[in-house]
């Protein structure tokens, strides 16, 4: 018997963003700033910033999964980082696709704390065990996740080589 998951098809991911922004802006909350977690991040962080009418949007690499249920010791910020120079009075909303362990979202906004002036943070999915509650969650579940932009293997591989289609 096949594993239980939840599935996020392109279409769901649409309104999936759509409910996230309409929580964010239903409670007041104005970012200034999207900080989009690479790579799962990049897509929702796209849609919000559309959505919240939020031009100002920067990307953040952070190595700790390295493969299916594989992970370093611990997050490792990857360069460029950010720098958040006169911003000390901004909003930023840093997102994800989900909060697993949490210990991404937890290490990204420790980098962010104190550089501005207020960190929120949001993602399509949260699993219990994360270590970071999350102020804006579209879902909670303790199931394996397949995200659309993931749940095919790359059409190239490390070296360069077609993979089959």
């Amino acid at each position: 018997m096949a594993e239980e998951r939840e599935i996020l098809s392109w279409e769901l991911f649409g309104s999936a963003s759509r409910d996230l922004a309409t929580m964010i802006a239903n409670d007041g909350y104005e970012p200034e700033m999207i900080l989009s977690i690479a790579r799962g991040g990049l897509l929702i962080g796209g849609a919000l910033g559309y959505a919240l009418a939020v031009k100002n949007t920067y990307t953040m690499n952070v190595e700790f999964y390295t493969g299916v249920d594989e992970r370093l010791e611990v997050p490792r910020i990857l360069p460029p980082a950010p720098d958040f120079v006169d911003l000390a009075d901004a909003k930023l909303l840093i997102v994800d696709d989900v909060a697993d362990t949490g210990h991404t979202l937890k290490s990204v906004h420790e980098f962010c704390a104190g550089k501005v002036g207020e960190v929120r943070t949001a993602v399509i999915y949260e699993k219990p065990h994360s270590v970071v509650q999350c102020d804006y969650v579209w879902r909670r579940t303790d199931l394996w996740i397949n995200f659309p932009w993931s749940d095919k293997p790359p059409v190239v591989d490390r070296e360069g080589i077609v993979a089959d289609a």
